[in-house]
């Protein structure tokens, strides 16, 4: 087996890493040895690459995961090499967008069509391993763990075949890249989790990557209104021009409960629990935040029967990538979608740790790295 030369973001510590992260560097451009893909696997080269809490919160220590680790989850690539022919399907300069969670394909949840679900791929993301077992990744004979499956704060990857979704080429790569989590995520959210139909009232807490996602998504899929809550005035504005009736920041949000669908982005215990206060009687309360696991929730546990709630956790928008994300492009191409919008800046690899600084202190909605190849 041969390997290559690539450059990559890598995390020696998760947790401990204090802040600012331009000046104390836990994201360091290393040159990694990359091995060939094996049968299932392709190597592909990454033109675009996304920013998202799910990388911080590996930093921060609110996700541990073993070290060191590659980060970057979130990305649009072109295939490099295939482990093997497979169904024909796929090919040498096709164009993809990576995913964080692969599925095996062979498991209940995967059988059911809830891929999203599969605990043999929860379990490989966990041990920052791909699918078919161990790392593709070494620095000086040590292995380098993967995350999520994708590793894309990087020159190039190899990842799970089933860790990426083939797309047309004319999509520009710095768009094409937010298909792979914070649309996935956001719009499945409302589309697939809390199943939003036409003129239902959708309240959406947190204004990320994420939330925004989740608010083009109520609006293509025709709820009104569509309000948020959100600290930043720069956030609550393109919130306003993407579309939302009304954007208000947190403790001034008293007007807008009763909404028929309220959906949690922030990963804070107590957004959630103040989220669930503000859905309706019998309304549907969707949180796709990943808190710090020490935290706990506190519910009122009668107004689950006496107001007829329904409280319900989504992993990856209870997403199907290979099915979703063909329809979310077709709803950006028709412009019902502006995903570009959510783009905040594009900017080299050696850059990570300034923008992960940005990212912590709600500066960015979607920052999005091109590494240089």
């Amino acid at each position: 087996m041969t390997t290559r030369r690539i450059a990559a973001a890598v995390l020696s510590r998760s947790g401990n890493n204090p802040a600012p992260y331009a000046a104390n560097k836990p994201l360091e451009v290393k040159t990694l040895e990359l091995a060939d893909p094996k049968p299932g696997e392709v190597l592909v080269r990454i033109d675009a690459a996304g920013l998202c809490h799910s990388d911080l919160s590996v930093i921060n220590g609110d996700r541990p995961r073993p070290m060191p680790m590659a980060l970057g989850h979130e990305a649009a690539a072109t295939v490099l090499a295939l482990g093997d022919e497979g169904d024909g399907s796929l090919a040498v300069g096709d164009r993809v967008v990576l995913v964080f969670l692969p599925s095996c394909g062979h498991c209940v949840a995967c059988a059911s069509g809830q891929g999203y679900l599969c605990a043999n791929a929860a379990a490989a993301n966990g041990k920052g391993e791909l699918m078919q077992g161990g790392s593709r990744l070494s620095c000086d004979g040590q292995d380098v763990h993967h995350h999520l499956g994708v590793s894309a704060f990087a020159t190039q990857a190899v990842v799970d075949r089933r860790s990426l979704v083939k797309i047309d080429k004319d999509i520009p790569p710095e768009t094409a890249a937010l298909f792979g989590c914070a649309v996935l995520t956001g719009v499945g959210a409302v589309m697939n989790t809390a199943q939003v139909r036409p003129g239902e009232s959708v309240l959406i807490y947190g204004l990320g990557g994420v939330g925004l996602a989740a608010l083009l998504g109520a609006l293509a899929a025709g709820a009104q209104p569509v309000v948020a809550v959100d600290p930043f005035p720069e956030k609550r504005a393109l919130a306003l021009e993407l579309g939302a009736a009304a954007a208000v920041a947190p403790g001034e949000d008293a007007d807008l409960f009763g909404a028929d669908v309220v959906i949690e982005t922030v990963g804070k215990a107590a957004v959630l629990a103040h989220a669930y206060k503000a859905a309706k009687r019998g309304g549907r309360i969707v949180t796709v935040g990943l808190p710090n696991p020490a935290e706990t929730l506190e519910i009122n546990a009668l107004s689950l029967v006496a107001e007829g709630k329904t409280l319900i956790g989504s992993y990856m928008g209870s997403s199907i990538p290979s099915r979703d994300i063909p329809r979310y492009i077709a709803l950006w191409k028709a412009g019902r979608m502006p995903v570009e919008k959510l783009l905040t800046s594009v900017s080299p690899l050696e850059e990570i740790n300034e923008l992960m600084d940005k990212l912590a202190q709600g500066k960015a909605v979607r920052q999005v790295i091109v590494p240089a190849w």
